[in-house]
């Protein structure tokens, strides 16, 4: 629960208080045996920082690792630090081997390097300090003093001298997210923090419980946490993200969203992130030539930035973090981040005469209610005529029909308004949204040959998926991408005759595919079966059907799970057969509904007219489940599976 400190008795934490917690750690350490598969053991992970009243953090770091085997001596052969040399100061100061033979060697931290950092996509200087700590041994343990000032994201003040160019965004507030867990196991965490006592402060722990405290001491509240035995958490595929499950503290001075949502209006209207050019109002004017109403032109202007302005963070300049680029530097460069794609949509709808501002969301993971500053990405909203505002993502819908990527619902963002706005969450895109339908005709030749041909239309996410075999490559891989979906599920079979649409014309209509084939040696005919499966329900284009990748041989889950976004799948095909047979075999019929999913499918063989005919509907109602939804979302690719693993076995009546 949320808790607003006053005051707490104090708890005694050894990591920070023990003399000497080196060696205090290295006599109580647990053995591998305690830990099976582990590669090492975090003995301890102590952090205190200092807050002043400008909200300038400064932050030491004290970590104790002992080495359970090599894969463990591998990992800790180098210890890195990254940072953002525009917004934050590191060092290494200390590393200490104690090796298991008694013997204790000092690093000389005059051999730690600064370097770029490994980049893609975005280059925009960021440096690791790094240090070659050297040839480990099982039962070895290495002792790491770090120092960190500033925070994680650049903003204007970079040109400023000393310690002013660390403070935190929203000058005078402090915020941090504390991760108390580990890919490895962690026999006990510590973090403290000293914070003027005039600034009030909020926090919660999430996913477990902490030992706190918080203590008045010359003029600051000592805040401290502390867990002991601290385990990885158990993985599981397509789990939410480890932050949404694992214990982890949020700690913020800051009020509430609203003022949250008011600084981040303010810092980007103040630096004039939205100012339009004659050049951009020229290309806005250009643009709109065709617009007849109002989701035209917000449309329109929409899929020119999403299309036009590439995914590159190259350029710089004033304007990082959460201060958007100038809508000027975007447009001249055609390339940037989301924030930079984000405030050009700003820019541009601006221009066009619409009420528009940026907006922050988290990919990827849940958003907690503490306004600690837990976002990755930046939107763009617009306020329509009706005065609702409109989500738009200019960075997530290139060549995709949609504005808003419902491979987003069910995500936490937060606007950047003038009348101010809470935390909100996006809703469930219904799954007839994202439709794939694959309708086929085909006919069984009596040597075994498969002749036929099927269509395919899909809309939403999953006219998405389909449309990128085309937008993701030259022209002339088109057609081997298509073909490629198929051999690799059917590899005799041959593409006679191929047909689509103009993959760039989007917005004229859903994807359509048409392809006509022959699969020699398909289905197993004698004297007196036929067995087969019907072509569509194969695993074909499975990039449409991500669902159909889950690991379904989990009963149960521990933790929420998700796909790529809501789904409809609609599988229809009519076999026509070279005789006339009755069932020995067809996958049974199946038809259930669930919260999570439902399914219905099955086969209806006509023995008159020599013809099979396959129908499967498959409705999976959202992105992100929790985990007591499992067993119906299960049971519903399951029933799929069965009836794309099965084939039917049919007796030829002579």
């Amino acid at each position: 629960m949320k808790k607003w400190i006053l005051l707490y008795v104090a708890i005694a934490c050894p990591v920070l208080l023990q003399a000497d917690p080196v060696r205090n750690a290295l006599d109580h350490s647990e053995s591998k045996d305690a830990h099976p598969g582990a590669n090492y053991l975090v003995l301890f992970d102590s952090t205190k920082v200092d807050v002043q009243e400008s909200g300038l953090s400064y932050v030491t770091m004290h970590r104790l690792y002992k080495v359970f085997n090599a894969s463990g001596a591998r990992d800790l052969s180098v210890i890195t630090i990254g940072y953002d040399p525009l917004s934050a100061y590191v060092e290494i100061r200390e590393v200490t081997i104690y090796r298991k033979d008694g013997s204790i060697e000092k690093l000389d931290t005059a051999n730690v390097l600064d370097y770029p950092a490994p980049a893609r996509a975005i280059y925009w200087g960021a440096r690791e300090k790094m240090i070659e700590v050297g040839r480990l041994e099982p039962g070895d343990a290495v002792d790491v003093h770090l120092f960190r000032k500033g925070f994680t994201y650049a903003l204007l003040e970079a040109g400023q001298k000393d310690d002013e160019r660390y403070i935190p965004p929203m000058r005078g507030h402090f915020y941090d997210i504390v991760e108390f867990w580990n890919r490895e196991p962690m026999q006990e965490k510590v973090y403290q923090t000293s914070i003027p006592k005039d600034k009030t402060v909020q926090f919660e722990f999430y996913n477990g419980e902490a030992r706190c405290s918080a203590v008045l001491r010359d003029g600051k509240m000592i805040y401290t946490f502390a867990k002991k035995d601290i385990r990885p958490v158990k993985r599981e595929p397509w789990m939410v993200a480890p932050s949404d499950v694992a214990p982890k503290l949020l700690i913020s001075t800051s009020p509430d969203w609203n003022a949250k949502s008011a600084w981040f209006y303010n810092v980007n209207e103040d630096y004039g992130s939205f100012d339009v050019t004659p050049e951009i109002q020229d290309k806005v004017d250009e643009i709109l030539t065709e617009a007849k109403s109002e989701m035209d032109s917000i449309s329109l202007l929409t899929h020119w930035v999403a299309d036009e302005i590439r995914y590159s963070g190259v350029s710089m300049g004033e304007g990082e973090g959460y201060t958007l680029h100038k809508g000027e530097m975007t447009f001249l460069d055609r390339c940037g981040v989301c924030k930079d794609k984000a405030g050009m949509l700003v820019t541009m709808l601006r221009a066009a005469g619409f009420e528009s501002y940026a907006a922050m969301t988290m990919a990827g993971s849940r958003i907690d209610y503490i306004p600690a500053d837990q976002f990755n990405h930046s939107v763009t909203v617009v306020k329509q005529k009706n005065g609702t505002y409109l989500l738009l993502d200019p960075t997530w819908v290139p060549f995709l029909r949609e504005l808003w990527s419902s491979a987003e619902q069910q995500q936490n963002y937060l606007l950047g308004v003038p009348e101010t706005a809470d935390l909100m969450i996006t809703p469930v895109s219904p799954p007839e949204n994202h439709y794939l339908y694959m309708n086929g005709n085909s006919e069984i030749l009596e040597n075994g040959t498969l002749q036929g041909n099927i269509t395919i239309t899909a809309e939403g996410q999953s006219d998405a998926a389909l449309r990128r075999m085309f937008t993701g490559s030259p022209v002339s891989r088109w057609e081997k991408n298509i073909e490629a979906e198929i051999k690799k599920e059917h590899p005799r079979a041959v593409l006679t005759h191929i047909s689509y649409d103009d993959p760039y014309d989007y917005m004229s209509g859903p994807i359509r595919l048409d392809i006509t084939y022959e699969i020699p040696e398909y289905a197993v005919v004698t004297e007196e079966e036929i067995i087969f499966t019907p072509f569509a329900a194969t695993e074909i284009f499975m990039r449409g059907m991500s669902h159909m990748h889950q690991n379904t041989n989990l009963e149960e889950r521990e933790h929420a799970f998700r796909d790529r976004c809501s789904r409809l799948v609609r599988l229809h095909e009519q076999v026509r057969l070279p005789y006339k047979t009755t069932a020995v075999f067809l996958p049974e019929a199946e038809a259930f509904q669930s919260e999570a999913a439902s399914f219905k499918g099955g086969y209806d063989l006509d023995p008159e007219a020599n013809r099979l005919t396959l129908s499967e509907e498959i409705t999976l109602n959202k992105r992100i489940y929790p985990s007591h939804e499992w067993p119906g979302y299960r049971k519903a690719v399951e029933s799929q599976k069965t009836f794309a693993e099965n084939p039917v076995i049919l007796k030829i009546e002579k």
